[in-house]
């Protein structure tokens, strides 16, 4: 397996790039909802892993007929990383994308104007895991030097969450290396193989490295707790997000998708892991067993936010952390009222 790599702050300009080079293919996002023939609106969203439980929500969603009692027609489509999802979104490929909110504030320094219009996680989900035989040299993140770190894609959320990691405990710029080894098999891969010495991922991905024996937690954040333990405050990950531009020409179709996730949101709340893994494909448990996949989502099921909202103190924390180790970011002033709205969660019905 080919793995990309790049040292831990200059991957933060991969995705810098690649915007740049969507600005000059000419894309555009600026169309209104396409709509069926029946004059159901049709929304493309991709998503960075469907089967991650992270994600779930998603497609949750579907199983339950949400979106069909909304009436909309949504597409999903999957992509590993969260940053090739935003660059699909921003040159117009796809509507809206399901990713970590931190996007919205890096695409913001870029120049970019999109919003999260709902919260679907309060807790990033990610556990930093370490190649069981590398426990003994790196109990913390200041051990990452010299090390290869595996992300899901250079420019990604997990990228941006391993360099504050590394940069709030000490380790210099360059010292470190991101590979990006994607999730599931890939990422189980590139552990057995010593590609990494360790790695951000989640559920399954996690059970998945732990029933092989292969690595074990260093920072776990599939909880709120966790999340502040390591990170300083509450940092909302999961959200939809579109552009600004999308938003403001198709109020009613967001509105309708809002109403959805909000609604699965308070069916998560009502009902056991048990319950909600019954309605999953079953291919997102296949590599762990569904048993295995309940027990980890019962352990996380806290992750999912009750209400759809952000968090009072989870925009400021995410600034924060991006603040800490991405030169865009750090020399740019960054409007946090425009990188994400509740008025459609308020309007929630």
């Amino acid at each position: 397996m080919k793995l990309a790599k790049n040292t831990l702050i200059p991957a933060a300009a991969c995705a810098a790039l690649a915007l740049t080079l969507t600005a000059c293919a000419g894309g555009s996002s600026t169309q209104s909802a396409a709509k069926g023939s029946d004059g159901t609106p049709t929304v493309r969203i991709m998503v960075g892993g469907l089967d991650k439980q992270i994600y779930l929500p998603v497609m949750l969603a579907q199983k339950l007929g949400y979106y069909k009692a909304q009436g909309i027609n949504v597409k999903l489509s999957d992509e590993p990383a969260g940053v090739e999802a935003e660059t699909a979104m921003i040159s117009g490929q796809i509507d809206a994308v399901v990713g970590f909110y931190d996007h919205n504030i890096d695409l913001q320094s870029k120049g970019k104007s999109t919003e999260s219009v709902v919260q679907l996680l309060q807790a990033p989900g990610e556990v930093e895991m370490v190649r069981s035989n590398e426990a003994s040299s790196i109990k913390s993140p200041a051990d990452f030097s010299g090390k290869h770190l595996g992300v899901t894609g250079l420019g990604s959320s997990t990228n941006f969450l391993t360099e504050y990691l590394a940069t709030k405990n000490g380790v210099k710029p360059g010292k470190a290396t991101s590979v990006a080894v994607g999730a599931g098999s890939t990422f189980v891969a590139a552990m057995q193989n010593k590609q990494i010495d360790a790695g951000m991922t989640t559920e399954p991905t996690i059970s998945m490295l732990e029933q092989k024996k292969l690595a074990q937690p260093l920072i776990d954040m599939r909880t709120a707790a966790g999340a502040k333990a390591a990170l300083g405050g509450t940092y909302p990950a999961s959200c939809l997000y579109m552009t600004t531009e999308y938003v403001q020409k198709n109020p009613a179709t967001v509105q309708k998708l809002v109403n959805a996730y909000v609604e699965t949101l308070k069916w998560i709340q009502t009902h056991t892991a048990a319950q909600i893994a019954d309605k999953m494909p079953a291919d997102y448990y296949s590599g762990v067993g569904k048993d295995v996949y309940t027990k980890a989502l019962q352990n996380e099921k806290g992750m999912y936010s009750p209400t759809g909202l952000m968090p009072s103190d989870g925009a400021k924390t995410v600034l924060k952390v991006l603040s800490a180790f991405d030169p865009t970011v750090k020399g740019h002033t960054v409007d946090l009222s425009k990188t994400y709205t509740d008025d459609f969660v308020n309007k929630a019905k």
